[in-house]
């Protein structure tokens, strides 16, 4: 009887100095020796009050609870036992059976009368991969392709990177795309183009991809999301040597049309117009261009705007030609030191340079940027040292496979194949997931490629 008035006892004094401490009127009186305590107030002498902490309530607070909050005291009757606490599968299984209580069906009337513009306008925002799996679901859906308002509401969404077209050492037949943003290969089958013969992707604008025959001699261009392509017409001048390729666009979006321009080492060169379907020869080359280009073919031609930049040998710069003016120009820029393998790319406007630089044993990417004012490379980002220390030693060359904001690099020598991306504008390295050939394990080779902007409305 002792022990329990002293712990009652206690337990009086505890709720006294909370309501002291946070502001309660509530006033006790002088236990008398011998008396049994009571709490004198009459709120309180009718019930007697818990801290409620259980943590799944939304009325739960902690032991030392704020001033002024009240909500995590609960009046219990006398009568009755405290509550327990539950267990958490216990609280888990009521608050499904409360999301199962609310969850409604949504009714076919209420998708019949859901707008046709904006279903399309949502499908069109969603990611690549994501559509092409919903157009499995019902024929509507698969046949969005051929709308001409889903392909206005495609060609309004701007995607932030560029997907990459490549091809392998063990597949030169087929191409693998892979999707920066998912860290995914695809492995399309594009059933138009030519399957007795190789071709490589040389260029892209607007999502469409320029493929040339290992020949030299026969151009196809192709969306290879849509598998929309076609042959182009024979050109009117017969090279058979190697060719430098660039591509652009008639205005924003392939909609409106592109152009198609290759250029030999002796200066010939030609245009592709795909709204008359023709090769067009503007005019020569100035004589103030020194003949031969010596034309980098490692390096892609860079396109910014309408005008498309070429990387020369001898003398080292760069030869621009404006597709709206039809004005050529040259730059003469040295190169920087131990420098091997290097290549253009642009971002946002600006031309930058991609290569290895190579000093006694260390090997290591570098990236350069092209100052306007005095037309000089200026060292802008490198890789990490700690990646570099795997090229020490070994002999490394280098294949830049995109050239627009992301780039990705193929590293290989002997002992090593590696696949990086860099990200210009977020100055960002990431290593690349082997390509595996699908139902197997052995990972391939790139050997080639280009970057692309994937995009559903672009017709070939």
């Amino acid at each position: 009887m002792e022990v329990e008035l002293a712990m009652l006892r206690h337990f009086i004094g505890q709720l006294q100095e909370l309501c002291e401490l946070y502001g309660s009127h509530y006033h006790h009186h002088q236990l008398l020796p011998g008396t049994e305590p009571r709490l004198l107030d009459h709120r309180l002498n009718r019930r007697w009050c818990f801290l409620d902490i259980d943590e799944s309530s939304p009325e739960y607070c902690s032991p030392i609870m704020a001033a002024g909050k009240s909500r995590g005291i609960k009046n219990i009757d006398p009568c009755k036992p405290p509550p327990s606490k539950k267990s958490r599968k216990e609280r888990n299984q009521g608050k499904s059976a409360n999301n199962d209580k609310s969850a409604e069906v949504m009714e076919p009337e209420i998708w019949r009368e859901f707008p046709e513009d904006l279903f399309e306008a949502v499908i069109a925002r969603l990611p690549i991969a994501t559509f092409f799996r919903f157009r499995a679901v019902c024929r509507k859906w698969n046949s969005l392709l051929c709308s001409q308002s889903f392909s206005q509401h495609c060609a309004q969404v701007q995607q932030d990177h560029p997907w990459f077209y490549t091809i392998t050492h063990e597949n030169v037949n087929s191409g693998v795309m892979y999707d920066p943003s998912l860290k995914k290969w695809h492995h399309p089958t594009i059933s138009s183009l030519p399957a007795n013969i190789i071709v490589l992707p040389v260029a892209s604008a607007g999502g469409l991809v320029c493929f040339l025959d290992i020949g030299h001699r026969n151009f196809y261009v192709c969306n290879p999301l849509t598998q929309s392509s076609k042959e182009l017409p024979a050109r009117s001048i017969k090279v058979w040597s190697r060719i430098a390729v660039g591509m652009t666009l008639n205005g924003s979006s392939a909609t409106g049309g592109y152009k198609i321009m290759w250029v030999g080492c002796k200066g010939e060169y030609e245009i592709y117009d795909s709204v008359k379907n023709s090769w067009l020869r503007p005019g020569t080359m100035p004589p103030n261009i020194k003949l031969p280009l010596s034309l980098n073919f490692r390096s892609q031609a860079v396109s910014i705007d309408d005008t498309l930049y070429f990387m020369r040998s001898d003398p080292e710069g760069i030869v621009s030609y404006n597709m709206v003016t039809r004005i050529w120009k040259q730059f003469i820029i040295p190169a920087p030191l131990h420098l091997t393998d290097r290549t253009l790319a642009e971002c946002g406007g600006r031309i930058m340079l991609v290569g290895l630089l190579t000093k006694n044993a260390a090997t290591c990417v570098c990236i350069w940027e092209l100052q306007k004012m005095t037309l000089l490379w200026k060292e802008v980002d490198r890789m990490p040292n700690i990646w570099c220390l795997d090229f020490y030693g070994k002999h490394v060359r280098m294949t830049c496979l995109g050239n627009k904001g992301l780039l990705m690099l193929s590293l290989r020598s002997r002992q090593m194949n590696r696949l990086v991306t860099y990200d210009m504008s977020s100055k960002e390295w990431l290593k690349v997931p082997g390509c595996v050939v699908p139902r197997g394990r052995k990972k391939q080779w790139i050997a080639c490629g280009t970057a692309f902007y994937p995009c559903l409305s672009a017709t070939a």
